[in-house]
């Protein structure tokens, strides 16, 4: 496995480069999803990288393959390929840059279909991924630690405003979606020979129970690495990762205010 480098940089310290990643087959590339700073700090890192293939989150498999060398330098063109306005993301205009950092790429989709997701209340995770469910470890339950504090972060996340009950279902989604992006990301380096990098939310990247974990159990023999990227306001990630940055806030008002008011 690649050797741990937690470092926590920020701008006056100096940023992290590819080289922090020389030994990694997949690079997981963190993000919080509305910061514009991260997609920037992501683009750098996959035009230094240069990944055989990119991987990410925000995509489904039906999507990526509407991705094309020619829609590649054509912003207004891949986004509507891939009906990005419709997806719920942020604005194009913050992932086209990491798109066109790598013109040369295969591209992956890794997105649990929204379709597939609202299944969830009536199938397991395990029947919803598949044949590899029990080598991805979704027929196993969590270790009551990590459940408890999942179950906090979900809670925390959704301002306290889900019930009780919902709790493990949003665990399950979010298992499964980490699930999603290892396999995609191991099905890049099969058919690339590597190296990737997924773009993904810090969530997911994260090494102690994210879509890195995921990879380290089904192919240990595979060597990973995970790039979290924090707020000053926040600080860093939870979760481990082997390079964090702390980057620039971003101004969301009262994320509670919607929960309250409707």
């Amino acid at each position: 496995m690649i050797r741990a480098l937690v470092l926590v940089l920020t701008a006056s310290a100096g940023m992290a480069g590819a080289a922090e990643f020389d030994d990694a087959d997949i690079v997981f590339l963190g993000e919080q999803h509305d910061n514009p700073a991260h997609h920037a700090r992501q683009a750098e890192l996959v035009d230094e990288i240069g990944p055989a293939a990119l991987v990410f989150e925000m995509m489904t498999p039906a999507q990526a393959a509407a991705v094309t060398p020619e829609l590649i330098g054509d912003e207004a063109g891949l986004e509507a390929a891939l009906g990005w306005a419709e997806s719920g993301w942020p604005d194009f205009s913050l992932y086209y840059p990491i798109f066109a950092a790598a013109p040369e790429a295969a591209f992956y989709g890794a997105a649990l279909p929204r379709e597939e997701a609202r299944q969830i209340m009536d199938r397991s995770i395990a029947d919803m991924f598949g044949a590899q469910a029990a080598e991805y470890g979704l027929t196993d339950p969590l270790p009551d630690d990590q459940r408890e504090a999942r179950e906090a972060l979900q809670a925390e996340a959704h301002c306290d405003a889900l019930p009780d009950e919902m709790l493990p279902v949003m665990i399950d989604i979010q298992r499964l979606r980490d699930a999603y992006i290892a396999r995609a990301a191991l099905e890049a380096l099969d058919a690339t020979g590597g190296p990737v990098a997924v773009i993904t939310g810090n969530g997911h990247a994260r090494l102690d129970w994210g879509a890195p974990s995921y990879v380290a159990r089904v192919a240990p023999e595979v060597a990973v690495a995970a790039f979290g990227q924090g707020e000053a306001a926040h600080g860093a990630p939870e979760g481990g990762f082997d390079v964090t940055e702390i980057g620039p806030d971003v101004d969301r008002g009262d994320p509670c205010a919607q929960f309250r008011d409707g």
